[in-house]
């Protein structure tokens, strides 16, 4: 009886969050599949300038209707996700490596390495994000790469901690004594034993970096300070359709916005389930 009792928290929990995954799964594949397919097999003329066609509400013929010079905004937003997520995935890939590097190195190390390297680290995360990425971005021409430099250089921060909490973690272990006993210089430690151990967490941090990176590339591009207005992305798209709201077009800006919120929401499901993978007590203590 106690026994049922205690479990069947975590089968509900179970019977809940597997739907959930699922969606959020399914929701991402088809982004995947949109970004992936639709550009290529798009009408070159519904990217075509047709001032007659311009604003038009979402229709049959315009699932998201038509933007501002009269091209197909569904078109438009497909193409200014793909950028976006490019942003994205590279921008956490690179964060991932140097956050991972200087936070298994401070761990490793420890003493004044760890010090130092946590003081820089406590020092840059006192300025706003936002703040520092606009200064590395005014140093460059407007593009996709300075994009994804600014937000690289801003977001490796939270990845230097979680991975220097967990190198500090494994040091306690036994294998990693063993390997001391036996001869094993630090840097033969780090890179045959703590690294390993926390790549998991790591692809984790990467995982929800990625709408962050979306985001804050958005916010770049809305401030005309990330991509040229000309490109597509999600950023850019809101911007230019800042306008269009003062006519009473609320589409131009509707569905670029929907287009960041939900790949935000799926990872983040996503995201979720890897976290109870990798600590199973989290998910136990979630199910009480």
């Amino acid at each position: 009886m106690a026994d049922t009792i205690w479990r069947a928290p975590g089968r509900a929990h179970r019977s809940t969050r597997r739907p959930r995954v699922r969606a959020c799964a399914l929701t991402m594949a088809v982004i995947a599949l949109a970004v992936l397919l639709v550009p290529p097999l798009a009408q070159l003329d519904q990217q075509a300038v047709d001032l007659s066609a311009k604003l038009l509400p979402p229709s049959w013929e315009h699932p998201f209707g038509t933007d501002d010079v009269g091209r197909d905004l569904l078109l438009r937003c497909v193409y200014g996700l793909r950028v976006s997520l490019l942003v994205g995935l590279v921008a956490a890939l690179v964060a991932t490596v140097i956050g991972t590097a200087v936070g298994a190195a401070a761990g490793a190390w420890g003493g004044w390495t760890d010090r130092l390297v946590m003081r820089v680290v406590d020092a840059l995360s006192s300025i706003p994000h936002l703040l520092l990425g606009i200064v590395i971005v005014a140093m460059f021409r407007p593009g996709v790469w300075p994009v994804v430099v600014s937000v690289a250089l801003t977001h490796w921060l939270s990845t230097a901690r979680i991975v220097r909490a967990e190198v500090l973690s494994l040091r306690s272990r036994p294998f990693v004594d063993a390997a001391v006993s036996g001869g094993a210089s630090r840097w033969r430690v780090a890179v045959r034993h703590l690294v390993p151990g926390v790549m998991p967490q790591a692809g984790l941090a990467a995982v929800l970096m990625i709408p962050h990176a979306m985001w804050h590339e958005s916010a770049l591009s809305f401030l005309g300070l990330g991509l040229p207005s000309h490109q597509a992305s999600l950023g850019t798209l809101v911007q230019t359709a800042r306008g269009s709201l003062l006519v009473g077009a609320w589409w131009p800006t509707l569905f670029p916005g929907l287009l960041l919120i939900v790949p935000t929401l799926a990872i983040a499901g996503l995201a979720a389930a890897w976290r109870d993978r990798l600590n199973p007590r989290r998910r136990s203590e979630s199910t009480l």
